[in-house]
């Protein structure tokens, strides 16, 4: 499998985009992710400008749109919120080895651009858009609103009272409703490849798929960890977590905790 010149220039841009880890580490993975994506969006639409359609020109806004709403969240967050600061300073490893942070660089910025291949492969064929790009758009965008709402929601309801776990709202469908929508972000942009990916590039775009729904099954697993030690003696909790599915709505999964092999 050999990628095509255009590949390596949206992991130039991923490197260059994802490198803020080096100032804090959890920024790999967080402003680099949501800022990674935002900025590959915007090196698709220069570097295919000239046969961006209706469809493909609005699956490249999309990733804009869904890059800076996730990083202007997650730094807004930080700026703001007391105690996520002080939480994140006991779950995340401080003095990180060199070594370590150079092989998550690379693996993220590989991660961040294999998502958006699908996008990428119908630019670089020329393929144009068809009825599959229409569809992935609506559920990515579909993805961003249900992930804005969940985490406004959760805001709103932690402003009203810090201490309590959050059950209202689209908390009622499933527990990490803003992961669902991450789930529901990326399945649209491999419903927008349809038609336009062929081939041994499905290999790289399911890939990408799979990384992402495995890190947020991961997320998943530590946020449940961390609410069983908040709120585990809390009857009205273990009553939520009996009834409201981890993150999957309408199946029956309510725990992932026993699944170690979530711990990356």
């Amino acid at each position: 499998m050999v990628f095509p010149a255009y590949f390596w220039v949206l992991f130039a841009a991923a490197m260059l985009i994802s490198a803020l880890g080096f100032k804090k580490f959890i920024w790999f993975i967080s402003l680099g992710y949501g800022l990674s994506i935002a900025g590959e969006g915007l090196v698709m639409s220069a570097l295919f400008g000239k046969s961006l359609d209706a469809g493909t020109a609005l699956a490249c806004a999309v990733f804009v749109l869904y890059g800076c709403r996730l990083g202007g969240y997650l730094a807004c967050r930080e700026a703001l919120s007391a105690s996520y600061n002080e939480h994140m300073a006991g779950e995340v490893k401080q003095n990180v080895p060199l070594g370590v942070k150079l092989v998550l660089w690379v693996v993220c910025a590989m991660l961040y651009v294999l998502q958006v291949t699908p996008v990428f492969y119908r630019l670089l064929g020329g393929a144009g858009s068809n009825a599959w790009t229409y569809v992935g758009v609506a559920v990515m965008l579909a993805g961003v609103a249900l992930e804005s709402a969940a985490d406004l929601q959760k805001s709103v309801a932690k402003k009203a009272d810090p201490w309590r776990f959050v059950d209202k709202g689209l908390y009622r469908l499933v527990r990490c409703p803003n992961y669902l929508g991450e789930l529901l972000f990326w399945t649209g942009v491999v419903l927008s490849g349809i038609g336009g990916v062929h081939g041994w590039q499905w290999l790289p775009a399911l890939i990408g798929y799979a990384g992402i729904v495995f890190v947020m099954f991961c997320g998943a697993r530590r946020l449940e960890i961390r609410q069983n030690k908040n709120y585990g003696r809390d009857p009205e909790y273990q009553k939520y977590v009996k009834s409201v599915p981890i993150l999957l709505p309408f199946v029956p999964l309510y725990s992932v905790e026993k699944y170690k092999w979530l711990a990356g």
